[in-house]
């Protein structure tokens, strides 16, 4: 009798243990979480009224103040003349500065009629972007180049603003009038809208905007597995940020985010975190930066429970 007692005691310690265990490790209760990912907060009404000015919608050097470099091997002192001459032309219309720099330039201007461009490189005419980053509301261009060919005979520098203006992603214009219409006779002009577009595009200062993308999260049992999204959407490089995951009943978990590029981000994975209130029905993903952003309105997201 002692022994089939002793025996019942702990086939019941067994039982308690195990539905114990059930509890804390199974899925009995599976919630689900949606989001609705931020965008870059910054906006530009060119994106719809001028697309065709461009090759792409805002495109742009990822600050106003973009260096170049002239091939003075290849390049005669007349080509040379004339495309400082267009630079100087943008600079008067335009924010935008330009700065001479003998290595890494963003803009390369060569002179080589035997020049060779990647068949892989986009490029119209004698110039335009070579890479171009997609980056939120921007495309940004990280190289463009400049390929002057033929000695020009205006009294302006119309060929070098011609291709200076390709490098920084103009198209090609139908109006014969314009600079950027593709043959010249020396009487094109720079109209109002070339610089009115690059003002409003380079509006937005040369800043990182980091923000969520896709991000969803379940609850299983007492149980969080999220999986996060972090994007740069800006343009520039960012700097160290803190990821927070919190509820109402207070912080969750914690991570942080290393410096990210230009139109790139990074994916984490938290699974089996374990919540001391597995009843929430809201979680607050926030992005802590301490650097100057585009815009820190979207470096909050929360997520409901999917009804």
């Amino acid at each position: 009798m002692v022994k089939l007692k002793g025996l019942l005691i702990s086939f019941l310690i067994i039982l308690v243990l195990g539905l114990l265990a059930f509890y804390w490790l199974m899925p009995f209760n599976l919630i689900q979480f949606s989001s609705n990912p931020g965008n870059s907060n910054f906006s530009l009404n060119s994106s719809s009224s001028a697309p065709e000015m461009q090759f792409y919608p805002n495109l742009r050097y990822s600050s106003s103040n973009i260096s170049y470099n002239i091939d003075s091997t290849l390049c005669t002192i007349k080509k040379q003349d004339d495309m400082r001459q267009a630079f100087s032309i943008i600079e008067n219309l335009t924010v935008l500065r330009f700065h001479e720099v003998s290595s890494m330039p963003e803009i390369s201007i060569t002179c080589d009629d035997k020049t060779v461009v990647n068949e892989n490189y986009f490029v119209a005419g004698e110039g335009g972007p070579v890479n171009i980053t997609e980056s939120g509301s921007f495309n940004v261009i990280t190289q463009g180049k400049i390929l002057l060919l033929r000695e020009s005979n205006c009294p302006k520098p119309n060929i070098a603003t011609h291709e200076l203006l390709h490098a920084l992603g103009f198209n090609h214009s139908a109006n014969s009038n314009n600079i950027m219409y593709p043959i010249t006779t020396c009487d094109e002009e720079i109209g109002q809208d070339i610089p009115a577009l690059i003002n409003e595009i380079y509006s937005a200062p040369s800043y990182p905007d980091i923000l969520f993308g896709e991000t969803d999260a379940v609850i299983h049992g007492r149980y969080l597995d999220t999986n996060i999204t972090v994007l740069n959407n800006g343009l520039a490089k960012s700097g160290n940020a803190k990821l927070i995951i919190s509820s109402a009943s207070g912080q969750i978990d914690e991570q942080t985010v290393a410096p990210l590029d230009i139109g790139t981000g990074i994916t984490f994975y938290f699974n089996n975190i374990q919540l001391s209130n597995p009843t929430i029905d809201e979680l607050q993903y926030a992005l802590e930066t301490d650097f100057n952003e585009i815009s820190k309105d979207n470096n909050v997201l929360s997520l409901k429970i999917k009804k």
